[in-house]
């Protein structure tokens, strides 16, 4: 009788231990707290809309908090690497930090989703770039967008004020990039801090260049910071923004100040307005049904949407992958990331991805539109 106990014992013990090497663990590092944390928090609360089951196989996800900092991002994917034995990393919700943990992905070969928008992340696509992904549409695509609606727009110069970190950097290179192709002219440059409470002295120099237009490039909330003050100081120029402000969030700390604002943003942010043909709406309508029914009426942002695009992505990729190796080893992780680096006509919430070894994002003009603030709501422009 002992002997049959503990047989099944054995038995029990190594079913379980199969059942959970079968698990495909997923990792995710966010800004749940501190300057970015209108970004991930939405991306936290769409991990509870991501599958739970792809081809068979259970995913675990397990969710950490960054809080804004790079540092901290990096440790959370030591952690996630080296205790939790994830497949994979979702996150994080910032450039800096994203720029951070791509050589330890890289060192550690574990693939990574990232939810930020540099294209600096994930280009070239080599040593340790070849792990690392990313479902924003990249600042180039959105920069050109910005400067052709400016062109359209009228404008001939403009002033820039944006983020004095990596994500200000890429905007900066990018907008200059597009703004030469358009022949507008870039009058004056200033630089702020996340954290900052005051942008008085930026605002004041860029006014005095007597632009056209101003060029916020800067994220969630803080990115309000200058646009408040532009009023303040009685600027009547046309002001602009980047695809890192699309959430109510913004919305709400701007206010009337904000109003008339344009922006590019992902087609999830105006789901409802896109045209019916349109083949990422039902994509981007069903995100934001599901969201909107857990959290409430009008509490979808743009940077979850990034999130559930990971989901959509990895639910393409695993069964590709799983035909060549099992969760939870070297060579899954291996076969994950070269799964995703060729999946191609995967309809998202965002756009439309087509990824290749040369190319880690996939998007192209499916994946921006331009929006205007009206009445305190996003409106979509022709």
């Amino acid at each position: 009788m002992k002997f049959h106990i503990a047989l099944g014992a054995l038995i029990a013990l190594a079913a379980a231990t199969v059942a959970k090497a079968d698990t495909i663990k997923v990792g995710i590092t966010v800004s749940q707290t501190g300057p970015a944390a209108s970004l991930g928090i939405p991306q936290r609360n769409s991990v509870a809309l991501l599958p739970t089951e792809i081809a068979g196989q259970k995913i675990e996800y397990i969710v950490l908090d960054d809080a804004t900092d790079a540092t901290k991002a990096v440790a959370n994917t030591r952690k996630l690497i080296d205790e939790d034995n994830v497949d994979v990393i979702i996150g994080p919700s910032i450039t800096p930090a994203a720029l951070a943990m791509v050589d330890v992905v890289g060192e550690k070969k574990v693939p990574l989703i990232v939810l930020a928008a540099s294209a600096r992340i994930i280009e070239p696509p080599t040593g340790a770039k070849a792990w690392v992904f990313k479902t924003p549409q990249n600042d180039s695509l959105m920069a050109d967008a910005v400067a052709a609606r400016m062109a359209q727009d009228g404008v001939k110069s403009i002033a820039f004020i944006g983020f004095n970190d990596s994500y200000g950097d890429g905007w900066l290179t990018e907008i200059t990039r597009a703004l030469a192709a358009k022949n507008i002219a870039l009058l004056d440059t200033e630089r702020y801090a996340r954290t900052d409470t005051s942008v008085t002295g930026q605002v004041l120099k860029a006014i005095s260049a007597k632009p056209d237009a101003i060029l916020i490039a800067g994220a969630g909330s803080p990115a309000a910071l200058p646009a408040k003050a532009l009023v303040e100081r009685g600027y009547k120029g046309r002001v602009y923004q980047t695809h890192g402000v699309a959430n109510a969030d913004f919305l709400r700390v701007g206010g009337k100040d904000v109003e008339g604002e344009i922006l590019p943003a992902g087609p999830v942010l105006v789901a409802d307005q896109l045209p019916a043909n349109n083949e990422v709406k039902p994509v981007a309508q069903k995100y934001v049904s599901q969201y909107e029914a857990k959290y409430g009426a009008g509490s979808m942002a743009t940077f979850g949407a990034h999130l559930y695009d990971a989901g959509l992505l990895l639910t393409a990729a695993i069964p590709e992958a799983l035909k060549k190796a099992k969760p939870g080893t070297a060579e899954f992780r291996s076969a994950l990331r070269d799964a995703m680096e060729h999946q191609t006509g995967v309809v998202m919430t965002q756009g439309v991805a087509n990824l290749s070894p040369a190319d880690h994002n996939g998007f192209d003009a499916r994946a921006r539109v331009m929006v205007t603030v009206r009445d305190g709501k996003w409106l979509l422009l022709p």
